[in-house]
């Protein structure tokens, strides 16, 4: 890959929301903003490969993209009164400081309006905002990448057919919004913690810090709403721990075995706080104040030897009663391991349809190893590597497997 290629590369994931962003605020069409980026970015590799990477590429971006939404709109408009609002819109100067963030925040809250399907909200968000490809949210979704793209595209219709406004909502309509904005949220930064193509890093900081900050503002707006305090509790507490997953070598490190005294001590006492806040507050938690309670006893072991799983199966029991997804299931299944042995274990995950889910096979191959069964423990560590798209997940996954001889 040449400079150039690589410049834009980057610039893609630092850029390509915020483009989307300032062009849907000043032409109100998502489509129009999608397709005129897409297009200042392929100029962008023919261009800084001739001319070299311009001082602000940012700057570069957006006035390539106005200046390609507006050769769009004259010639799908030409004698329409939008033309002319396009021209007196059209700005050369990079946005003023302080306003990306309005930006940004007006494309989540857009694209999670109510009038559109749960699932198309959650696509399109991440598709839009998170800057995730088709493929990486089909396998959030655990769903054909087809289907994925078919509902990205519908629910670009939908906000363009129902006229959906591009504004952050007012007060009282932002209950009806949240729970999707934070879902968003969370699969974003589940993205950029354990990055399911193989194409990436196995690492995405850039998504993991991008999905806390969102968050942080979305605490701004409700700063009494328990959950968005929660998800940001799970972030930080998950962050906390990336300088310890990977290995020197590109090996994706289990829990049980990080080196804890490299973990970030600010993010998990800050983590722990907004949990005792959530205590204190006496109100029954919801999915994401649980998952930060759970994290919160892992990161309170000084030692893996040390974690309190009673407590950890206790939450896990208060979570299943308010998801009860298999893979919260899965998940309370490793905790049942720890204090009831892997043949309970077993007998609790064998019972799931996970079948086209990595960590499925994964935590079925570790129960399997644990009780003896190493030609069974084998076939499921090659299902789950087969299935693993993470480059330092495979290495562990592999490793694992060639362990049992």
């Amino acid at each position: 890959m040449s400079d150039a290629e690589l410049a834009v590369t980057r610039a893609h994931r630092d850029e390509w929301a915020r483009v989307v962003a300032a062009l849907t605020r000043r032409f109100g069409d998502l489509d129009i903003a999608e397709e005129a980026a897409a297009e200042a970015f392929a100029t962008a590799v023919e261009h800084w490969r001739a001319d070299g990477v311009p001082p602000n590429p940012g700057a570069w971006l957006t006035t390539t993209a106005n200046r390609k939404a507006i050769d769009r709109i004259r010639r799908e408009n030409k004698r329409d009164d939008k033309q002319k609002e396009a021209q007196l819109m059209h700005d050369d100067s990079p946005d003023a400081p302080g306003v990306i963030d309005d930006n940004r925040l007006r494309l989540v809250f857009t694209c999670c309006h109510p009038a559109l399907a749960v699932e198309a909200r959650l696509a399109l968000t991440l598709r839009m905002v998170g800057g995730l490809t088709v493929p990486e949210i089909a396998r959030a979704f655990l769903v054909a990448e087809t289907a994925m793209g078919q509902r990205i595209t519908r629910a670009k219709a939908k906000i363009k057919a129902a006229r959906i406004p591009y504004r952050v909502p007012a007060a009282e309509d932002l209950p009806a919004r949240v729970a999707s904005v934070l879902t968003v949220l969370f699969l974003v930064f589940n993205e950029g913690y354990l990055a399911s193509g193989p194409d990436t890093d196995p690492l995405r900081h850039d998504l993991t810090t991008e999905a806390i900050r969102l968050t942080r503002l979305i605490r701004t707006l409700l700063p009494e709403d328990g959950e968005v305090a929660g998800l940001l509790a799970l972030m930080l507490l998950t962050e906390a721990r990336r300088p310890a997953r990977v290995s020197p070598d590109g090996e994706l490190i289990a829990l049980g075995d990080q080196d804890r005294g490299s973990w970030d001590a600010a993010l998990i006492a800050e983590g722990h706080q907004l949990v005792r806040e959530r205590l204190a507050a006496g109100v029954a938690p919801g999915r994401y104040q649980i998952l930060a309670a759970i994290n919160a006893v892992h990161t309170s072991a000084r030692d893996a030897r040390d974690t309190d799983w009673s407590q950890v199966l206790a939450l896990y029991d208060q979570l299943v009663r308010i998801d009860g997804s298999p893979i919260i299931v899965l998940n309370r299944a490793i905790a049942v391991a720890e204090l009831d042995g892997p043949e309970v274990a077993l007998a609790l995950i064998d019972r799931l349809e996970l079948g086209g889910y990595h960590a499925y096979h994964a935590t079925r191959a570790d129960l399997l190893r644990r009780v003896g069964r190493s030609e069974e423990s084998r076939a499921a560590y090659g299902k789950a590597i087969a299935l693993a798209g993470n480059t330092a997940e495979i290495a562990y996954l592999t490793r694992r497997r060639d362990q049992l001889g």
